[in-house]
């Protein structure tokens, strides 16, 4: 009964963030000439189906997605390509994206449908860079344990396409962004690395910060970093003024939509946050410390009660396991919880996918780890290898759900009876 209840809060979650709920409440004023969809991101196909159904009058366009997340237009191409780690499919359609937005006019209109996933199905890589080594960038970044924010003002300096540039090669076109958020604090300009978005930071930060973070970048990619060409758009460049951005879905409605659902269940339901970041594992532990505190004092909340919380926690690579951070989480989560009755949690990915794995995230209980140990599991050890995938696959216990068609990052619920 918990772990169905679980579900239906996730999925509660999900509807709120669906693009044919979102999309028609943002439509950006009508053009007098013509009308150009682009977009790219885990959700961005959803988003083109919804717009070409709510938008009255002519469009053409195409849109980037992950492979296995196409939906069906009429007018807008829908191309699939690799996620989280570039391929040649999505350095075509980035070109070809950029081909479409040059030569209009004042009077054009271009409507730009980003979502989470867009940063790798856009590869445009600086002048002197391949895609290869856009590539191992990219590798270097999901290894770092890097925050999505540093992650972004790094790859930044690296393409032709992100932190707003998109934007100033559809100049003098006025440009709508519509971004479906998965990032913490819901800053557009960070979702997909905000492609017709200026993102704050320079050069020297994003210097400091791959030297804090100690990647390892391809050589190609430290000349870029080390120089001076390729400089990212200001913030304050006139070229944005008649621009506008719309964030249309975002963690904190769908965790809103998910509250309201356990309230009137009788629960005492608190959001922790809508933004938490970190380490997975450790995020887990604080997770978990506030359910045991739960559970033998009824503080800070009083049983029943419902935890929730999203954001994007990280993952530094220490093994070569398989799953993503909401594995990671929910495994440190069923290790700090091991023999505590009454508790039970569920941690996905709201795209459906965890990392690269074919799972949202799994469930957890006060029986969890018990139950590894007893499939010959050492729940510890596979915590070491970054392998929550492999213990909850061990234990019947991961959730599956397919792409959902939005994402707006993690969905966390711990439910406590």
């Amino acid at each position: 009964m918990d772990r169905e209840f679980l579900e239906n809060l996730f999925r509660t979650a999900v509807e709120r963030a669906q693009p044919a709920l979102a999309v028609s409440r943002f439509l950006p004023k009508k053009p007098m000439g013509r009308t150009i969809v682009i977009g790219a991101g885990k959700a961005s196909a959803q988003m083109a189906r919804a717009f070409e159904e709510a938008w009255d009058g002519p469009l053409s366009g195409l849109v980037v997605t992950r492979y296995g997340y196409a939906e069906k237009c009429q007018h807008i191409e829908i191309v699939e390509a690799a996620h989280p780690v570039p391929d040649a499919a999505g350095f075509a359609a980035a070109r070809r994206i950029v081909e479409l937005v040059g030569g209009l006019s004042a009077d054009d209109l271009v409507v730009a449908l980003i979502s989470g996933g867009g940063s790798s199905l856009l590869p445009a890589p600086a002048e002197g860079m391949s895609l290869e080594d856009e590539q191992a960038v990219n590798r270097a970044l999901l290894a770092s344990g890097a925050p999505i924010g540093v992650m972004n003002l790094i790859r930044n300096q690296f393409s032709t396409i992100k932190g707003g540039r998109l934007a100033l090669a559809a100049t003098p076109a006025r440009v709508a962004t519509l971004a479906v958020s998965d990032v913490p604090g819901d800053d557009p300009a960070l979702v997909a690395s905000g492609p017709t978005l200026p993102i704050a930071g320079d050069r020297a930060e994003a210097r400091r910060m791959a030297g804090l973070y100690r990647l390892e970048l391809p050589e190609a990619a430290r000349r870029v970093l080390e120089g001076e060409s390729n400089p990212p758009p200001l913030v304050n460049d006139p070229a944005f003024a008649r621009n506008s951005v719309a964030t249309i879905a975002s963690a904190a409605l769908s965790l809103a939509a998910a509250a309201e659902m356990g309230r009137a269940q009788g629960l005492e339901t608190a959001i922790l946050s809508d933004s938490i970041e970190g380490e997975a594992r450790d995020v887990a532990q604080v997770h978990a410390a506030m359910a045991r505190e739960i559970v033998l004092r009824d503080q800070p909340f009083r049983k029943p009660a419902l935890l929730l919380s999203g954001g994007e926690t990280t993952v530094t690579l220490r093994g070569k396991g398989r799953g993503g951070r909401n594995g990671e989480f929910a495994l440190a989560l069923a290790i700090a919880l091991d023999g505590v009755a009454g508790v039970s949690a569920l941690a996905a990915d709201t795209d459906g996918i965890d990392g690269s794995e074919d799972n949202a995230g799994a469930f957890v209980d006060g029986s969890s780890a018990r139950r590894m140990r007893e499939a010959g599991i050492d729940p510890q050890r596979q915590l070491a290898n970054n392998d929550g995938y492999g213990a909850f696959e061990a234990i019947g216990d991961l959730f599956f759900t397919g792409p959902t068609g939005t994402n707006v990052n993690d969905f966390r619920a711990i439910l406590i009876r």
